[in-house]
């Protein structure tokens, strides 16, 4: 447990700190090695339980690894204690750690006031800590401010008391946090209005905004008390503490950050964010990912199940469709370079973690997480997720957790399925050609990879574990058939498919892969684009499938003619107009969310 006083000084941008970690010492030393940054230590002592407190008598920062030393004049022996630390730092200008947020009030005077960010590992700035995902702990948090300011943290305020040497400041505690890790941690210190509710299911939801701005705060509730019974019944895991606040802050570099129970977010938001940032409550907060190299799971989960929640919630949006245009062909773009990297990526010093906040990580992410509910099936994926939440709650886990558990709850080969869309960079393009068989079609497929630039040339070439739907035209939204390609070649026999229907791979654009077909599957496809019969996002996929297919094979005279032609007759004039229309008809949310990457 952190017991965690702070005071901060809105005028000259300092803060004092009290610090009293319950602790155990494992292994006797006389030293104690925590993490630490622009921080000043005034004093530290350690008290054994049941006896005398030694002071410790040297700190030694370690800057560069963002560490500092204790050490003490004789040896901690084995047991549990109490590390007490007095300390100083700075509310800095870096819009991490513990920070001002400079914000104009109604009257248009310029005010500071006083926020964190602590993901990846800035609680550090704020407090010495032990400031790593894996090492959760409880907290107990104190703030001494202004008793005109308004003072938030994780939990809900237990006490408010005048504090004793200012007449003009109060003493705020707050409720005992779960078990959680540092980089969650989260206090803000200003001048808010707010618009509260409940949910259906009584947990209290308030939306701050700058002063005056409370109705702009008003479609952020709405969504919020919608999305929290949601993720309820999806993960049937209730929202574990008592309130959820949203608060808009002026200054803040992130798109938005999930802190438990006091989310924070810039000044614009929408469904999307606030779907993404409570869904992260429980999936990343409630379980954490052990170590960075996980990140891609946690941020790529919520980027994938903030459209759920939004389906959900707003049906009349078609959601999907956007995802796709949005997230799905970002990823495919940028993964058919040569210098992309695969989803997972190993995380060394934690300084490495910054460089994979990526459209890779969140929207490759989101779309393989799309890909692998689609193939387990809805029913299974949420009693996978159930025995992951279940399991692992109010402690760590890797992706192989997850695999295991999703496993377990549909007997498919999950992990190995997976491992060949994280572990390695890229994409398939799927070849596939056809031939009718009496009354049946015969479809021939192979994989290759997708490279902007032009064929593979490697010696070996990737392969993936591809789920792959195929409709035909009688029933353009339903499969006929689902398998797992899992050889470079294959040969599929589609039941009962007449010489005029046509064939399509990819049934809602769900599958992470580019599909060729050949010219006579193409052209079977013409009816089905021009009466519309082929639905809007599968249209957009082939659409997205045959530019990029125009781009890598322009030397390819023939080839280029076929698919100017079928673009030139079929989509262009339309896709232009319905592009026109929607770019003047929404307003884009803020692609900052996504790690800032644009």
């Amino acid at each position: 447990n952190y017991s965690l006083c702070l005071k901060p000084e809105l005028l000259d941008f300092t803060f004092e700190g009290k610090l009293e970690a319950a602790a155990q010492v494992r292994q006797a030393t006389n030293q104690i090695v925590m993490n630490c940054a622009d921080i000043d230590i005034i004093t530290a002592s350690y008290a054994p339980e049941g006896d005398e407190e030694i002071q410790a008598t040297g700190f030694n920062y370690q800057n560069e690894d963002e560490k500092v030393t204790l050490s003490f004049p004789s040896t901690l022996q084995t047991g549990t204690g109490t590390l007490k630390i007095d300390f100083v730092g700075e509310l800095n200008d870096k819009m991490k750690g513990f920070y001002r947020s400079k914000y104009t009030t109604p009257s248009g005077e310029v005010r500071y006031a006083a926020v964190t960010q602590f993901e990846a590992t800035d609680a550090r700035r704020a407090f010495p800590c032990w400031d790593e995902p894996a090492i959760k702990a409880t907290f107990d948090i104190s703030l001494v401010v202004p008793k005109d300011r308004v003072a938030l943290s994780n939990m809900n305020v237990i006490d408010r008391k005048p504090y004793p040497d200012d007449e003009n400041l109060v003493e705020v505690k707050f409720a005992r946090t779960p078990v959680m890790s540092t980089y969650l941690v989260a206090f803000v210190v200003g001048e808010y209005d707010f618009v509260e509710t409940r949910s259906k299911d009584g947990v209290c939801v308030r939306v701050y905004t700058p002063v005056g701005k409370a109705e702009q705060g008003k479609f952020a509730l709405e969504v919020a008390a919608k999305t929290l019974p949601f993720y309820k019944d999806y993960f049937s895991v209730p929202y574990p503490l008592p309130k959820i606040d949203l608060i808009a802050i002026a200054d803040f570099a992130a798109g938005a950050m999930e802190n438990w129970g006091l989310v924070t977010y810039r000044e614009t938001w929408v469904a999307l964010v606030v779907g993404h940032e409570l869904a992260h409550q429980w999936f990343g907060n409630l379980v954490t990912m052990e170590w960075w190299t996980h990140l891609w799971l946690n941020e790529g989960f919520a980027s994938w199940i903030e459209y759920l929640c939004v389906d959900h919630c707003f049906p009349e949006y078609d959601i999907w469709t956007q995802f796709v245009s949005a997230d799905y062909t970002r990823a495919q773009e940028l993964d058919a370079l040569d210098n992309s990297h695969p989803i997972e990526v190993s995380v060394g010093h934690p300084s490495e973690v910054d460089e994979i906040f990526d459209a890779i990580s969140y929207s490759k992410g989101a779309s393989v997480i799309r890909m692998l509910h689609d193939y387990i099936g809805d029913k299974d994926f949420k009693k996978g997720m159930n025995m992951y939440l279940t399991k692992f709650q109010q402690k760590n886990a890797a992706t192989e957790d997850l695999w295991e558990s999703l496993e377990n709850a549909s007997g498919k080969p999950i992990a190995a399925v997976m491992s060949t869309w994280t572990k390695q960079m890229g994409f398939p393009l799927i070849y596939v050609e056809a031939e009718q068989v009496e009354d049946d079609r015969l479809l021939r497929l192979s994989q290759r990879k997708f490279c902007a630039s032009g064929p593979y040339v490697g010696e070996d070439c990737p392969q993936w574990m591809v789920p792959i739907t195929i409709s035909t035209s009688e029933d353009p939204s339903q499969a006929k058939l689902k398998i797992l390609m899992d050889k470079p070649e294959m040969s599929v026999l589609l039941k009962n498919v007449k010489p005029d229907q046509w064939v399509k791979l990819n049934l809602g654009t769900v599958g992470f892969y580019r599909t060729q077909y050949s010219s006579a599957m193409l052209e079977s496809l013409l009816p089905g684009i021009r009466d519309l019969s082929l639905p809007p996002v599968d249209r957009l996929g082939l659409q997205n499938d045959l530019f990029s297919l125009l781009h890598k094979q322009a030397d390819m005279q023939e080839e280029k003619n076929r698919i100017e032609r079928v673009l030139g007759a079929t989509l262009l004039p339309e896709l232009i107009q319905k592009v026109l229309t929607f770019a003047l008809s929404v307003s884009y949310r803020d692609t900052a969310v996504r790690g800032g990457y644009l």
